[in-house]
């Protein structure tokens, strides 16, 4: 029953907070301007959603775990790090120093108990683990926990993906870690509870934010949601890391996300192959390509849906020992992928061929691709609302001046062309 109580309690929390989030964005300027044609929305739209997921994912949290060890760390690091991504929204911190954050986020969680100090060997013919002990657990949990916080925030990139591939991953991680809290008993049946307690918690979280993010997004969960997301599945995993199994903390989070982090681990060696630095954002993620085939957001983002779903019953059969039957499951993940991939490349190079052609071209998706100057109307926001300060207004609009705290000039550049014309005759 906790385990349901837990999981409503994040929804609804997350899906109350959600409109909350919507108003203060403008406010405090957590607003989203497409400035250039990597961004896949065509207007300005607040990106303060992290809030909803963090409140609904925190409030569970506090309420039915005993925040002792492992579950303390996990909210104090959750809480910083969800700081640490507001702090990007609003200020845009290098790349560099948002990583150095993270570390120190990690550090925190580390220090407070989460920690990897072993890997069973599942594929040995004896029972066996590989031990880290000192300075080495110290590296291989931050290198788990900066990874996995990073591999969801690189694929926060159409409307509703990363909270729909976090509750995913989640409520997976969160299944085989009721199946094995089902199965034992004692201090490490305790452990296993926890871990799926956390689990529902970011679940909840993400599926009460999802409604409000979906295809056609009235909100973005920014920076904060994305690293708060990433950094507690990472965390909340490694909390069901007992002596007898690492099944939780790594191997089933690693089935679970295979998507984000073969998107993660192809961007990087992309970029490399490139010459570019690996931090740069660019348009050759899989959720990028798939649009460049000419799939619409909600198909491409249901069918990524789809191959996290598999990606996660693979997790399930393998926590089962189903060895043969796990890579079956992943051959059939990775043929969708490969497919994908080599659609979405058919797609460019089609779209390539019909420019050089002569023929119809797509209309731009984008202000930055249109080349022009968009219209206050369409691109402030929140500009329109009588709560939105001038400070906002004038970001939006990149015209200072242009609008007093709960007004905004509506005059575009067609209007003043005309009225200095006119005034010119006069």
């Amino acid at each position: 029953m906790i385990f349901l109580i837990t999981f409503f309690t994040a929804l609804v929390v997350s899906f109350l907070m959600t409109p909350v989030a919507i108003k203060i964005a403008p406010k405090i300027g957590a607003v989203d301007i497409p400035r250039d044609n990597r961004r896949m929305h065509t207007r300005a739209m607040p990106r303060f959603g992290g809030l909803a997921i963090f409140a609904g994912t925190i409030v569970a949290i506090l309420f039915f775990t005993d925040l002792k060890g492992a579950s303390q760390g996990i909210a104090v690091g959750g809480t910083l790090i969800y700081v640490l991504g507001i702090i990007d929204d609003l200020k845009n911190m290098p790349a560099k120093v948002k990583f150095l954050g993270q570390i120190v986020c990690a550090t925190v969680a580390y220090g407070l108990g989460v920690r990897i100090t072993f890997i069973t060997d599942h594929f040995s013919f004896i029972d066996g683990h590989i031990f880290f002990v000192g300075i080495l657990s110290y590296i291989v949990t931050i290198l788990w926990i900066v990874g996995i916080t990073n591999t969801i925030n690189l694929i926060d990139g159409l409307d509703g993906l990363a909270a729909g591939v976090s509750a995913i991953a989640a409520l997976s991680i969160g299944y085989v870690a009721y199946f094995q809290f089902a199965h034992t008993t004692g201090a490490v049946s305790g452990v296993y509870m926890t871990a799926a307690v956390i689990m529902l918690a970011i679940a909840g979280g993400a599926i009460g934010f999802l409604p409000y993010n979906f295809n056609p997004a009235k909100i973005f969960m920014g920076d904060g949601g994305s690293l708060f997301l990433g950094f507690m599945l990472a965390t909340g995993s490694a909390a069901g890391a007992v002596k007898s199994s690492t099944l939780i903390a790594v191997i089933v989070p690693v089935l679970v996300l295979g998507l984000p982090i073969f998107d993660t681990s192809f961007a990087i060696l992309r970029r490399l192959a490139n010459g570019r630095p690996i931090m740069e954002a660019d348009k050759g993620h899989l959720h990028h390509r798939l649009i460049a085939a000419g799939l619409g957001q909600r198909t491409a983002v249901v069918m990524l849906y789809g191959i996290s779903g598999i990606m996660s019953i693979a997790a399930i059969v393998f926590s089962k020992d189903l060895f043969v039957e796990t890579a079956g499951l992943l051959l059939i993940a990775g043929s969708y992928i490969y497919i994908f991939v080599m659609s979405a490349k058919g797609g460019a190079k089609a779209k390539s061929v019909t420019a050089d052609s002569g023929g119809p071209e797509a209309a731009p998706t984008n202000y930055a691709d249109s080349g022009g100057t968009s219209n206050v109307s369409e691109t402030a926001l929140q500009c329109d609302n009588e709560s939105a300060d001038k400070l906002t207004c004038e970001h939006a609009t990149d015209e200072p001046g242009t609008c007093e705290t709960g007004d905004v000039a509506s005059e575009s550049a067609n209007d003043k062309e005309k009225r200095v014309t006119e005034g010119e005759e006069k």
